[in-house]
Parts: structure tokens; C-alpha cells; sequence
């Protein structure tokens, strides 16, 4: 889960493979890009919101949920999930159809879900 900023942008560069190259640089120079202190600086002072608990009623829902495999979320599923989601993460997600989206939802939650392990 992305804790501010820094940890976006560096989503952004690695998808783009800026990172890498910069990596590159670094290692044929042995100059230090300051990425990392970069990255932590802009997450503690654009800190993304943090989450509320798990009541233990979503808890267990969440862990029946994540034990079965699902190619497909449906609907319904959505109508499940998405108020545990829109309420830890003071959101209003709706039910879509977008795929990258739900994924970013079930991700968020299942990161979540995870700490309580």
C-alpha cells in the first residue's frame, strides 16, 4: 500500500523505466540519486490518509473472501466488499466495470486484511 507521494512517483517511475535507468546511472557512477530519501521525504509530507481498522465483522468476511480464487469479481461481490472499502479507506468507490480499478480496491483491502495476520 502506497503510504504518500514519493511511493506513487516511484510506482510511476518504475513503470516507466525511469527507475531503471537511474539505477543504471547510479551503479556506472557510484553517485547516490537520492531516490529513496526523495521518496521519503514526499510521503512524509504528502502522506496519503491511513486507514480505519477492521471491525471483526468485515475481518471476517474479508477472510472467507480472500480464501477462494477468483478470476471474476461480480457485482454482487462489489456490493459486498465495496462499503468495508469506501468506509477503511474514507472513500466512495461505486460498483464498475473497470477492472484496474476493482484490482487497485481488492489490493488496497487485502493489504489491509494482511496486517491483521
Amino acid at each position: 500500500m502506497q503510504k504518500g507521494l514519493g511511493d506513487s512517483i516511484e510506482k510511476v517511475t518504475k513503470k516507466t523505466g525511469i527507475k531503471k535507468a537511474v539505477e543504471l546511472f547510479s551503479k556506472a557512477t557510484g553517485i547516490d540519486c537520492g531516490c529513496e530519501k526523495r521518496k521519503d521525504y514526499l510521503n512524509k509530507m504528502f502522506p496519503y490518509l491511513k486507514p480505519n481498522c477492521l471491525t471483526e465483522k468485515e475481518y471476517n468476511y474479508l477472510k472467507v473472501f480472500f480464501s477462494k480464487d477468483r478470476p471474476v469479481i461480480s457485482m454482487d461481490e462489489q456490493r459486498d466488499f465495496l462499503p468495508i472499502y469506501n468506509r477503511v479507506f474514507k472513500k466512495n468507490q461505486q460498483v464498475t466495470n473497470c477492472s484496474p480499478c476493482i484490482k487497485d480496491v481488492i489490493d488496497n483491502l487485502k493489504s489491509v486484511f494482511d496486517a491483521y495476520k
